[in-house]
């Protein structure tokens, strides 16, 4: 689907879906209406409404700045409209994958905004199984030779998106932080024992 607007990180072949790349500052409230002005703009020249509940829902998830779960997405609704049911936020969720605004990340079971809202690409995303950080890679070559392989093997792929989970720098770190500690204690542990 062709898109009207210029894509302005097509030299960067990583796009982060998380606050790390805004040093670590969930985006302001600025950004945020900034970004819901874009996609209702987008929405608009599809032909399309974002309806208040859809624009809801979208707002959540960019606050978020990472992957979210749908159970999480309609917790944070129901605080705001008590009423909130699972099928408006599915039916919202629905609605804002086939307009390409946002990704859903299957081995999380979660969702997140793509990274340039309105040049939603299929690309290859890391997913941190920890934190629900989603980086996308657009390496355009690298994909087509896997889809070929992936053709050739006779294989039909049950979605666009190729994901590659594991941990994000921040949650390795953490955890061999863990490790660490866990060494040193064990090691101290040996070291008493020794005296006695």
């Amino acid at each position: 689907m062709p898109h009207e607007h210029t894509h302005a990180h097509a030299h960067d072949s990583t796009h982060r879906h998380d606050v790390a790349e805004h040093d670590a500052a969930p985006p302001s409230a600025e950004e945020i209406e900034r970004s819901l002005e874009i996609a209702e703009e987008y929405c608009q020249a599809r032909g399309e409404r974002l309806t208040p509940i859809r624009r809801k829902v979208l707002g959540l998830l960019l606050a978020s700045g990472k992957a979210t779960k749908a159970y999480a997405l309609l917790d944070q609704m129901r605080d705001m409209h008590a009423g909130s049911a699972p099928p408006t936020v599915y039916r919202a969720l629905d609605f804002l994958l086939s307009a390409n605004l946002i990704h859903r990340i299957e081995t999380i079971n979660a969702f997140s905004v793509c990274h340039d809202l309105t040049h939603c690409q299929h690309g290859i995303l890391m997913v941190c199984q920890d934190c629900g950080r989603v980086e996308e890679l657009h390496e355009p070559k690298l994909r087509k030779t896997l889809m070929a392989q992936v053709k050739q093997s006779g294989y039909r792929l049950s979605g666009e998106e190729i994901e590659l989970k594991g941990l994000c720098p921040e949650c390795q770190a953490r955890l061999d932080a863990k490790n660490a500690k866990r060494g040193k204690d064990a090691a101290r542990e040996t070291k008493d024992e020794q005296a006695v």
